[in-house]
């Protein structure tokens, strides 16, 4: 029973905690998710170029 009445107080205090957090705006959301889509774009083309140049220079070195 104690581990029940531990889960109880756990999920007690988690939602005490929810009701304190400041929750973004649906534009707010909006934004950072383009944020953050852009920002993953640009580095898998950035990645991708380095792994084309690098590769390139191996088999370069390797002829």
């Amino acid at each position: 029973m104690e581990k029940l009445d531990r889960a109880k107080q756990f999920l007690s205090e988690a939602k005490g905690e929810l009701k304190k957090v400041t929750w973004p705006s649906k534009q707010q959301a909006f934004s950072a998710t383009w944020v953050v889509i852009v920002m993953v774009i640009m580095s898998a083309v950035f990645l991708g170029l380095v792994d084309f140049v690098l590769s390139s220079l191996v088999k370069y070195i390797l002829r």
